[in-house]
């Protein structure tokens, strides 16, 4: 282990952000001392973000099932015969901007929409996609979309609609990548990236633990996002939920000290990104939650389900915010 790796001391927010993390300068990270980790991420935490600052997002399907991919982690794949899920088709503008409110009403200031795609298709679909941003941007919320790959132009309608963000994940590392999904390569992702970035789009793009991957696929996938300029500004850290029927079904769960140890880097190479804790939470118990705010999470996403995942339940959450506020 690189010993000045934990001497380097902690930036304050006047600090120069990096774009140019080595490999093994991000693993050397990951493998500290748990404690000493997370005291480093946390300090970067609160050289950069308001630590009290939790932001609450909505997530709703607006279309479901019957995605070409094959991503092996995905229960709304074509390619997965056995999974059992309801395949609906896009949902009606109104009911979105329905639920939306909801969320908004649940405290929620964001609110995504995802879209089994694997590419954006000029038409009526796309139309409706537009009409819902601009109807969640018309509630006074932050717009995030994920809705497959994207081109050049249809980045750019977004942009005018009002979108926020639009969300791409890479998943892992690129060198593991070819392991989880083969109907579109790391390039192509990253293409969709430089479409949105280009068009004014903030992004959302991070990753997903529990796959298989190495510590060493885990650091790559946070270099690849490390050295982005600018950072997206939004980081989704994903803990696999497996699903019967899908080729992860059956992957070991992951430990919480190690979504700790990712969210933890991630918040020391990303310093001014949100840090979301994303998709696996509901099996977190309220400590382990709260260790990952510690360590640098400031984004949960709220509501009964995540795509097409369960999610923790409201009154859980308001319970969590509770314990970890200001007491009487």
């Amino acid at each position: 282990m690189n010993v000045s790796t934990l001497e380097r001391p902690i930036p304050d927010a006047g600090d120069a952000i990096r774009h140019d993390w080595a490999r093994d300068e991000i693993e050397d990270l990951y493998r500290l001392p748990l404690l000493d980790l997370v005291w480093r991420a946390h300090g970067v935490h609160r050289a950069f973000q308001d630590p009290h600052d939790i932001q609450h997002a909505g997530l709703l399907s607006i279309k479901t099932g019957g995605c070409p991919e094959d991503c092996a982690y995905c229960p709304q794949s074509a390619h997965h015969k056995e999974v059992r899920i309801d395949r609906d088709g896009l949902m009606a503008v109104d009911a979105v901007l329905e639920m939306a409110e909801r969320a908004k009403n649940d405290g929620a200031s964001r609110f995504c929409m995802g879209a089994a795609w694997r590419q954006v298709r000029d038409g009526q679909a796309f139309d409706d996609v537009l009409a819902m941003v601009r109807g969640v941007r018309a509630l006074d919320m932050e717009a995030c979309v994920t809705l497959g790959m994207l081109d050049e132009n249809q980045a750019h309608r977004l942009a005018e609609a009002g979108l926020t963000a639009y969300n791409h994940n890479l998943d892992t590392g690129p060198e593991y990548y070819p392991s989880i999904v083969t109907t579109r390569t790391y390039q192509d992702r990253l293409e969709t990236l430089k479409h949105a970035r280009a068009a004014g789009l903030e992004l959302c793009c991070g990753g997903i633990i529990g796959m298989g991957e190495s510590i060493a696929d885990r650091a790559a996938m946070l270099q690849v996002l490390a050295n982005m300029n600018p950072h997206p500004e939004s980081v989704p850290i994903n803990v696999l939920v497996p699903v019967d029927g899908t080729p992860l079904e059956n992957a070991p769960p992951v430990h919480p000290l190690d979504l700790v140890r990712m969210i933890a880097t991630a918040r020391i190479v990303t310093p001014a990104s949100r840090v979301r804790l994303s998709a696996g939470r509901r099996d977190l118990s309220p400590e382990a939650q709260a260790f990952c705010f510690m360590a640098g999470a400031n984004s949960i996403f709220h509501g009964d389900s995540l795509l097409t995942t369960a999610n923790a339940q409201r009154d859980s959450d308001a319970a969590l915010m509770c314990m970890i506020g200001p007491q009487d």
